[in-house]
């Protein structure tokens, strides 16, 4: 064979092994080869309906006072929550697919599957009557919704005005209504650590409620699926997951909040404000804003309201509930509880912890996703790994 047609095979063989290489799962990328035989992966959802009676209620821990209770049950996957104007819980989720509703007829729960065969709903928002839906390729909106739970009807199809990347890594959203009336949200890093398009991808937005509008509220945020804006000042502040496979111990998940709009919170240079990437250079931590609050190792910290009921004791107003979903890229876990979080006067926060009992040695037996709010002024935790909806109580 000539030299020419020897280098020309060389290459096709070379490009035949590389086709036949399985891509690399997103979880595992930025894992370095030191770490290669490592068990950490992380945790498989149950997809399934846990039996009451198998509910973990009773494991639960809470300050002095306090009460736990099952509220809904029956909801695999259950994570992020929304309360409609006639009392509907709405649920949504991520592997599963579905969108929940959860109304009490006759004393009796009862559960709907109002929408299904989504990619990733887990965000959802109601105002004005109407439920927005928003899942990785699609933006939904039911509009008047909580008359016609057994036959929603084809929902308006926002999608084109959003014009959402299609990215599924880190692609969920949390949505949330401001006080702007503007619909905030997020989109995550399509990756553990890589270099981003600062307009496209590690970002929180806002737009109109109809789509239009979209403005870059905050840049350098790698994976927030939590944000709240503070009662009294506005302000936006919102949950941020730190990169996976850089130590045990770091980064730290974090609390930031938005102190002018378009920001830059440090992804992928710099996390938990002091960090510099191992892989990623060129930028100083300097350069960057920094948390209000370090949230713990790994523990990702997911869904979080401003507490503004008057059941709890006072000190707990306008304060934050954060679920902690758990970690999974640490060998000792960590999370799987929510914290409080205060601020005094000057705004400094302090992290308090609020529910545990979730973790038995080393083995979890919950994943708390989010926090609601009830009217009366309850809390409500949802718990993904059992599909079902603690309720929080205080009496004095």
């Amino acid at each position: 064979m000539k030299p020419g047609l020897l280098a020309l095979a060389a290459v096709s063989l070379s490009f035949a092994a590389a086709a036949q290489q399985a891509p690399v799962p997103g979880w595992q990328q930025g894992r370095p080869e030191s770490q290669a035989a490592s068990p950490l992966a992380p945790n498989a959802p149950k997809l399934t309906v846990t039996p009451v009676d198998q509910l973990p209620v009773g494991r639960l821990t809470l300050p002095a006072g306090f009460k736990a209770e099952v509220h809904a049950h029956g909801m695999p996957g259950a994570r992020m929550m929304a309360v409609g104007a006639n009392g509907t819980l709405f649920v949504g989720t991520r592997t599963i697919g579905r969108v929940y509703a959860v109304t009490m007829e006759g004393g009796q729960q009862k559960v709907r599957t109002i929408a299904s065969g989504l990619t990733q709903p887990n965000g959802i928002a109601f105002r004005d009557g109407a439920l927005y839906v928003v899942a990785i390729n699609k933006v939904l909106r039911f509009d008047g919704i909580e008359g016609k739970l057994d036959a929603p009807g084809t929902p308006v199809d926002l999608t084109a005005a959003f014009a959402l990347p299609p990215e599924e890594h880190h692609g969920w959203k949390f949505m949330t209504f401001g006080p702007d009336g503007k619909l905030y949200m997020q989109v995550g890093a399509p990756c553990n650590i890589c270099l981003v398009d600062e307009n496209r991808h590690a970002l929180l937005l806002r737009y109109n409620p109809d789509g239009t509008g979209r403005e870059v509220v905050a840049r350098g945020v790698r994976n927030s699926v939590g944000m709240a804006h503070h009662p009294v000042t506005g302000q936006l502040w919102f949950t941020n997951n730190g990169r996976d496979w850089a130590g045990e111990d770091e980064p730290e998940d974090t609390l930031g909040v938005v102190q002018k709009v378009g920001e830059h919170f440090g992804f992928p240079f710099c996390h938990m404000g002091s960090m510099q990437d191992p892989e990623m250079k060129g930028r100083e931590c300097s350069e960057f804003s920094a948390p209000a609050l370090r949230l713990g190792p790994h523990t990702a910290a997911l869904g979080m309201r401003f507490y503004t009921g008057d059941m709890f004791p006072a000190e707990y107003k306008n304060s934050m509930f954060i679920a902690r979903h758990g970690s999974w890229n640490r060998t000792q876990r960590s999370g799987y509880d929510v914290v409080r979080v205060s601020l005094d006067a000057q705004g400094k926060a302090t992290m308090h912890p609020f529910l545990g009992g979730l973790l038995d040695g080393n083995a979890f037996l919950g994943r708390p996703t989010d926090v609601q709010q009830l009217p009366d002024g309850s809390l409500l935790v949802s718990d993904e790994q059992m599909g079902a909806i603690y309720r929080i109580s205080y009496a004095r």
